[in-house]
C-alpha cells in the first residue's frame, strides 16, 4: 500500500489533516502576460471635455476578462473623464461621439472587440 502525502480536496491540495498546501514553485494559472503586468499608469489619457448640458445619446457597453482589469479601470476612468455615466455594472452612456484618437487608441491596445457602442434615439434622461 503506497502512502501519499498529500490529498485533493475540493481543488486544493492538502495534507492528511486538511490543511491546505501551498508550493511556491507552481506556476500561477491566468493571463500572465505582459499586457496584465502592466501599470495604470502606462496608458495614455485622454482630456475631452464635454459639456455637463450635453445631452446623453450614446451607450458604451464593455466586457472585459478579468485578467484585463488594468485597461478596464483605465477605461472606466477616462469614460468618467468624458462625463459619462454609469447605467449598470458595465453600462455608460454620456455624449456622442467619442474622440477619434480615443477609439484609435483602443483599437491599437485590443479592447475594441470589447466594446459595443450604440447611438440612442433619444438622449437618455434619469427621470422617467
Amino acid at each position: 500500500m503506497i502512502m501519499r502525502k498529500y490529498l485533493k480536496y475540493k481543488g486544493v491540495t492538502v495534507n492528511r489533516f486538511g490543511i491546505p498546501v501551498f508550493s511556491s514553485d507552481k506556476k500561477k494559472k491566468g493571463g500572465e502576460s505582459k499586457r496584465s503586468q502592466r501599470k495604470y499608469s502606462d496608458y495614455k489619457h485622454f482630456i475631452f471635455n464635454f459639456a455637463l448640458t450635453a445631452p446623453k445619446d450614446l451607450i458604451v457597453i464593455c466586457d472585459f476578462p478579468f485578467s484585463r482589469r488594468s485597461e478596464r479601470d483605465w477605461f472606466r476612468y477616462q469614460l468618467k473623464g468624458f462625463n459619462y455615466t454609469r447605467i449598470q455594472k458595465s453600462v455608460w452612456v454620456g455624449p456622442s461621439p467619442l474622440p477619434k484618437d480615443f477609439l484609435d487608441y483602443i483599437k491599437t491596445i485590443g479592447l475594441l472587440d470589447k466594446l459595443k457602442i450604440l447611438k440612442l434615439a433619444k438622449p437618455y434622461s434619469r427621470d422617467k
